[in-house]
């Protein structure tokens, strides 16, 4: 696979990764409007677990997968160079949120 297409693979996957965190941080932080307010039972602390288990599978799927996959398929110089383009492009995602949070307050 091309260095190219390596890169183009790695921003997608970071940015779904981005997309995803963003949309369980929107509904994270308007729970009450969404869902309502409901009494403060057992079961909320168990909603909150299973939303992240589930957030970190997805997230591990959407950064891992495919490295992991092209290191298992004996191509693991693509699946580092993958791999640290996701991460990189991640980096790059967070910087941006970073200083617009700085803008936006």
């Amino acid at each position: 696979m091309k260095k190219s297409n390596l890169a183009v693979s790695g921003l997608l996957n970071a940015f779904l990764a981005v997309a995803y965190i963003s949309l369980v941080a929107v509904i994270m932080s308007n729970g009450d409007k969404i869902f309502g307010s409901g009494p403060d039972t057992f079961v909320a602390p168990i909603i909150f677990l299973l939303i992240f288990v589930i957030s970190a599978a997805v997230t591990g799927y959407l950064i891992i997968g495919r490295p992991a996959l092209l290191y298992l398929d004996n191509q693991k110089s693509e699946a580092r160079k993958l791999f640290k383009f996701t991460v990189l492009f991640l980096i790059l995602f967070a910087l941006v949120a970073w200083g617009l949070n700085f803008l936006v307050s």
